[in-house]
């Protein structure tokens, strides 16, 4: 079993941060994106959306999409629970899980990829406005969310999930992006602060 692991970049990070929480520890390959090198011909015919992270099993099984990657390890090793403990849980960290990545990660993604320099060659067409446009959504997700911190210490519950796992690396992936945290969200400072400090955000 082996994972390509792509560096600095979001997706690479959160499948890590997901097993440093587990303690699993996996041969990694790892890859410079900035060298392209997710599009080479031998990770191409491992994913042909040439994107990372990447899981090979043993048998040659490929396994790519992080949360599916994280998924997967969660069934493997079910303790530290990262994905929700029984049905209501279990539907509770999917939900928030999804709309921090559907509302929150994409918007930061799109800031970045159609905004930064460094992606012209990556994001094509790249086209500013869409990246603009999606500043003030990342905002707006935000201050529900600092709404929603309230009067809980996790974003889906009272445990440390794979929704907050994703929304770490998006506030983290805002400063590239030229995103900032509002300074009147207490609630999500205070919430950035606790996860940001847990070992594993170090991964």
């Amino acid at each position: 079993m082996k994972l390509y692991d792509g560096g600095r970049a979001p997706n690479p990070r959160r499948v890590r941060v997901f097993l440093a929480e587990k303690g699993i520890a996996i041969p990694m390959v790892p890859v410079d994106m900035g060298a392209m090198g997710h599009k080479s011909e031998e990770l191409t015919r491992r994913n042909p959306l040439q994107r990372l992270p990447i899981l090979e099993l043993d048998d040659g099984t490929i396994i790519t999409e992080s949360i599916a990657i994280c998924r997967y390890f969660e069934e493997l090793r079910p303790e530290p629970v990262l994905f929700g403990k029984g049905a209501l849980g279990k539907a509770l960290v999917e939900m928030w899980q999804r709309r921090v990545e559907l509302n929150f990660y994409a918007a930061v993604a799109a800031a970045f990829r159609h905004i930064h320099p460094a992606m012209k060659e990556w994001e094509v067409p790249q086209v500013p406005e869409w990246g603009e446009a999606n500043k003030p959504k990342a905002v707006e997700f935000m201050r529900l969310l600092d709404k929603e911190l309230a009067d809980r210490e996790f974003i889906a519950g009272d445990e440390y999930s794979i929704a907050d796992i994703t929304a770490l690396i998006t506030v983290d992936f805002m400063k590239p992006a030229r995103i900032e945290m509002p300074s009147d969200l207490a609630h999500l400072r205070r919430w950035y602060e606790t996860v940001a400090a847990r070992p594993s955000a170090k991964a």
